[in-house]
């Protein structure tokens, strides 16, 4: 026993001291520049050229997904002014909404928060902080509370630097108005003089007036929500578009132009950070094997998220130019992250903890972001709108679209 208990207190510290040093070498192994690459598949003028593959294909998806909303758009006469429309569009441009909505909710849950795990999860990091506390997720419900006090005041500025001149024009209106009244007044009191049966006809005309102000506050607060719902949808955004920087939204229940335009501006900065991280990725890998298969799903990733944002965009109304501008901004982002990475890939190393740091926190703010604005923005703002809860097939196939959207997109996750 003796001999035994001499071997044990002998072999086990030094058993157990060589096994700390292999895992440690094994870890730092693990961290070191290109060790995510498949080493047997390791190969920088094949990874180069299905690099430069990526970038045009990639920049191609890109530009026709944000493209189709703007072009559907035209033609439906929104042109660069916008308009009825424009801003509602018809029973496509409502599925196209939906579906969209679909894929930025499932973007941010399924592709960025588990990107955003990972890198938080990653050996390459000390266990004290990164994996003591769920930062993926506090950091994305800090990014959606800062969505809604952007919305809130990007909203309230754009609306205020847009008043004044928005403000003469219903001063303009309103004396156009008040002097056609006058002279109605005028016509009504001449014709009170000449006779009796001019004055019933006079006392008709002001009954009539009276019956269709009391007609329009009746719909303004209807019994039924689906009573005249179309006579007041006209009332309520001729009074919006006329009143609406003075007194808000009014009786009209949808956002306002200024929230949209907040909202797509928003949308695009969540989508676009998380677009240079992806194309980063790929642009420092020096593995064809790994390379190959992303660039058919950061394809249809990039098509899917044009799509979204250019419906965004379209619903916003923006000037062509600016409309171009925001468009051809995302289109490019990815490729250029892919020829950032590509050009840092000898001396970059994506595993170092400051790197995993960084991509994780932006994941996550991305996350968070684009969560917020596909429940609320776009889920919320159409799903519980007064249209679609008085149109059952409408509400169906928005349903349909929503959940086509979500899978298509949370499919990609099997390949990127």
């Amino acid at each position: 026993m003796a001999f035994f208990e001499e071997m044990e207190s002998y072999y086990v510290p030094y058993l157990r001291t060589h096994l700390h040093q292999f895992a440690a070498s094994v870890s730092a192994a693990s961290c070191e520049e290109g060790a995510g690459d498949d080493e047997e598949c390791r190969d920088e003028a094949a990874a180069l050229r299905l690099k430069m593959v990526a970038v045009a294909a990639i920049l191609i998806a890109g530009a026709v997904g944000v493209a189709i909303p703007l072009v559907g758009r035209r033609r439906r006469g929104g042109g660069g002014g916008g308009g009825e429309g424009a801003s509602s569009g018809g029973g496509t441009f409502v599925l196209a909404k939906a579906f969209a909505a679909g894929v930025i909710l499932a973007t941010g849950f399924v592709h960025m928060m588990h990107d955003a795990e990972e890198k938080f999860a990653d050996p390459c990091l000390p266990a004290t902080p990164w994996r003591r506390f769920p930062f993926p997720g506090f950091i994305a419900m800090l990014a959606a509370l800062g969505t809604l006090v952007m919305e809130f005041v990007g909203t309230r500025f754009y609306e205020r630097r847009h008043g004044e001149e928005a403000s003469a024009a219903a001063a303009a209106r309103d004396d156009t108005t008040a002097l056609l009244e006058d002279g109605a007044l005028a016509g009504i009191a001449a014709a009170a003089v000449s006779g009796d049966d001019e004055k019933q006809d006079a006392m008709h005309i002001v009954g009539m007036r009276a019956h269709a102000a009391a007609h329009q506050h009746s719909h303004a607060h209807g019994h039924d929500a689906c009573d005249g719902g179309a006579v007041y949808d006209a009332h309520a955004q001729a009074h919006a578009h006329g009143h609406g920087h003075d007194h808000g939204h009014g009786g009209d229940e949808r956002p306002s132009q200024a929230h949209h335009v907040v909202v797509s501006q928003i949308l695009e900065m969540g989508i676009v950070s998380h677009s240079v991280i992806i194309g980063l990725s790929l642009g420092v890998s020096q593995s064809p094997c790994t390379i190959k298969p992303l660039v058919a799903a950061l394809s249809s990733h990039q098509f899917f998220e044009g799509f979204a944002l250019g419906g965004c965009i379209s619903e916003a109304q923006f000037k062509n130019f600016s409309a171009l501008l925001m468009a051809f901004f995302f289109a490019i982002t990815t490729p250029i992250g892919i020829t950032v990475g590509a050009g840092i890939a000898s001396f970059y190393n994506a595993n170092s903890p400051r790197a995993l740091v960084v991509e994780g926190i932006l994941d996550s703010m991305s996350s968070g972001i684009l969560i917020y604005m596909a429940l609320v923005d776009l889920i919320a703002a159409d799903f519980l709108s007064r249209r679609m809860s008085c149109n059952p097939r409408l509400q169906v196939c928005s349903y349909v679209a929503l959940f086509v959207g979500a899978i298509a997109m949370s499919s990609l996750a099997i390949w990127a």
